[in-house]
């Protein structure tokens, strides 16, 4: 009878761990017990991968010998897309690839030629080994994400490079997660919002804007738009640096448009100048009037008639004199161009780099009952302001290094505007040939509007070498990467945010570095108390077993 208790016994286990284990990838779960929660990610990243259709394939190039850094980058990555392939139901699947892993230097050069033109750029990793000697390698921290049939590529180094490597690191592993989940949103086409850029009022034109529309035509539904009567067909609407002054219906078109929950960005140049005549002994700039700055005004932000100059310049060609029969053309920093790092905590702009900006405008807070104001973007702490009217000329350039003059620290140039309004119209007439009854006088829903005191953030300019146009995200002058669309992107990608994936920005991961020269001075005494004190313990159980079996025996 025991004996088939115990049979019973066993085979009622045995069933059990045959049912556990064919049920187990349906049960599972598992625990962040780290104080950032690290390892979790966004409820709205998890929403997107469990809605995915179809297989995602992900490769991963920052692969093979790396140092301390990159490995860490590395393993980040790793934990991300572990996560999301559990999320995603088993459609998503990734493998790390060592683009410097090749036989043949000819198929080596063209694999990672490929890399850049698929957006991937590289990155130089110098290390020095144990013994000192120094090392050179070219890396892809990158990835390259495939959705039915769609490719695009992402860098996975991002964050601000005024910081040490090693805190630009910690901020692109806190991106990471954003930046891949972006990616695939944009390929699986779980975005359907539609984006206007308003024309009509002489803002920039398509040629002017073709990295900004090219970049919203992947992700949205982009249209540009000259009746503003349709405005409210669209989830968010872009005006760039208009150089007209809005008419009245037109303006009353804006301000219902944001009443009833749209959301807007004005990128606006309140200064106009000949600055073809700057390098011909100067120009005077003078304010002028857009006919929208009273809406923006109820919405808590004054635009300013003047300029920014700072000391964090970019650089202008100057003709310094002549070289035997030639110009002398030499690079000099020009206070009107300036160079911005310096940001807020907010997930739009959190671990950016530089943005980079030409006669910039100042904007002033204002009370506005029922919006929340939260600056995105400031100058560095040594700025200026130049009032207007005034003449714009080269020997500014002069002024460049008297410290005392850029007194003004940290202006900020861009405004995040959220909330409820009252109407500009609510004691006005609508304008005429608009019934009075259509009028809405009180925000119906809440408004989110970005304004930006320079239109040139997204302005693709002229290049008289290439007879192309200038790329906004890289300063040729300087040689130095730029995050203009970047910065334009994550602030349509919020205004337009329901989901609130790009949350995921706000990820926190804390920097614990070590102390490298107590890592000297102990190295040795550690090593060899890690390699002591196992095979002490284990020379104490033997002599104890030895004993206890001796004492047992002698009974």
């Amino acid at each position: 009878m025991r004996k088939w208790e115990d049979l019973l016994t066993f085979s009622s286990i045995a069933l059990l761990l045959i049912l556990f284990n064919i049920h187990s990838d349906k049960l599972f779960f598992r625990w962040d017990l780290t104080e950032e929660k690290r390892f979790s990610i966004n409820p709205a990243t998890k929403r997107l991968l469990n809605d995915l259709d179809g297989r995602v394939n992900i490769d991963v190039y920052l692969d093979g010998p790396l140092n301390a850094e990159f490995e860490h980058l590395k393993t980040a990555i790793l934990e991300n897309l572990e996560e999301f392939k559990v999320q995603s139901n088993g459609q998503l699947e990734f493998r790390f690839i060592d683009p410097n892993d090749f036989s043949d230097p000819r198929q080596k050069q063209q694999f990672q030629k490929s890399l850049i033109e698929k957006g991937i750029p590289q990155t130089t990793l110098y290390d020095v080994g144990a013994n000192g000697e120094q090392t050179q390698r070219l890396i892809y921290p990158g990835a390259l994400i495939t959705y039915k049939n769609k490719q695009k590529g992402v860098l996975l180094l991002k964050g601000n490079k005024a910081r040490s490597a090693q805190e630009q690191i910690n901020q692109s592993i806190e991106g990471v997660e954003f930046e891949l989940a972006s990616a695939i949103k944009g390929l699986s086409n779980q975005n359907n919002k539609r984006v206007a850029i308003v024309q009509g009022h002489s803002e920039l034109n398509p040629n002017e804007l073709q990295e900004l529309s090219k970049a919203i035509s992947d992700k949205y539904q982009l249209n540009w738009l000259t009746d503003l009567s349709q405005l409210n067909n669209y989830d968010a609407a872009i005006i760039a640096q208009p150089k007209n002054t809005f008419r009245n219906r037109d303006k009353y078109y804006l301000d219902q448009y944001l009443i009833q929950g749209g959301n807007a960005m004005f990128l606006l140049d309140k200064v106009q100048m000949n600055k073809d005549s700057i390098p011909l002994g100067g120009t005077y700039a003078f304010g002028y009037d857009l006919g929208i700055e009273d809406l923006i005004f109820r919405l808590g932000v004054r635009t300013n008639v003047d300029l920014i100059q700072d000391q964090q310049a970019g650089l202008i060609e100057v003709v310094a004199g002549n070289f035997g029969d030639k110009a002398n053309i030499k690079k000099l920093p020009w206070p009107y161009y300036v160079y911005m790092n310096t940001f807020s905590e907010h997930p739009i702009v959190r671990n950016m780099d530089v943005v980079y900006g030409k006669f910039i405008s100042t904007l002033d807070t204002v009370k506005s009952v029922g919006i929340k104001k939260t600056p995105l973007l400031y100058t560095s702490s040594y700025s200026r302001i130049r009032p207007m009217p005034s003449l714009i000329s080269l020997d500014e350039i002069k002024e460049v290094n008297q410290k005392e003059l850029f007194n003004k620290p940290n202006l900020p140039v861009a405004y995040l505007l959220e909330g409820t309004f009252k109407s500009l119209y609510a004691n006005r007439f609508p304008p005429k040939g608009i019934e009075l009854k259509s009028l809405l006088k009180q925000s119906t829903k809440p408004t989110k509007v970005i304004v930006i005191g320079d239109g040139d953030i997204v302005k693709n300019e002229f290049n008289p070498i290439t007879g192309g146009v200038e790329s906004i995200e890289f300063d040729r002058h300087r040689g130095q990467s730029l995050s203009n669309l970047e910065f334009v992107m994550n602030a349509l990608e919020y205004l337009t945010d329901q989901d609130g994936l790009i949350m995921a920005r706000n990820k926190k991961v804390t920097l614990r570095p070590l102390d490298s020269f107590k890592i000297r001075e102990e190295k040795a005494f550690w090593q060899w108390l890690n390699v002591g004190i196992p095979v002490l313990i284990t020379a104490i159980l033997g002599v104890l077993f030895v004993y206890l079996r001796k004492k047992r025996f002698e009974r």
